[in-house]
């Protein structure tokens, strides 16, 4: 399943939830092209991730691994999508409550009633 990053506001909250800087809207020079939208930088990566927030895509360079490991942005998109969920849940009225797994994973359950 692919994650489309479409809300700030999420990616925001999924920053914080993994305590890294807050997010930038910028245009960002990678090794080889120039992209815009909003700027992550992950721990150890040379160049942030910037995510398209019209088209959902992640742009960003890590050499293969060699600039940035690709767990480090997959622990991003987790996030995001858990905080995406929790604030649209929530915005819909329904209580949220999470659960981590032994693997690494996030459990949700969703129930009506805030």
């Amino acid at each position: 399943m692919a994650t489309r990053v479409r809300d700030a506001s999420a990616v925001r909250a999924g920053c914080n939830r993994l305590e890294l800087d807050e997010p930038v809207e910028c245009e960002v020079k990678l090794f080889s092209q120039t992209v815009s939208g909003l700027a992550v930088q992950l721990r150890d990566w040379r160049y942030p991730v910037v995510f398209d927030l019209k088209t959902g895509e992640p742009k960003f360079d890590n050499y293969q691994g060699n600039w940035g490991k690709q767990k480090e942005l997959d622990q991003v998109l987790q996030a995001y999508a858990v905080e995406k969920t929790k604030l649209e849940a929530r915005r819909k009225g329904y209580a949220v409550t999470e659960r981590p797994l032994r693997d690494g994973n996030i459990q949700l359950s969703i129930q009506l009633g805030a």
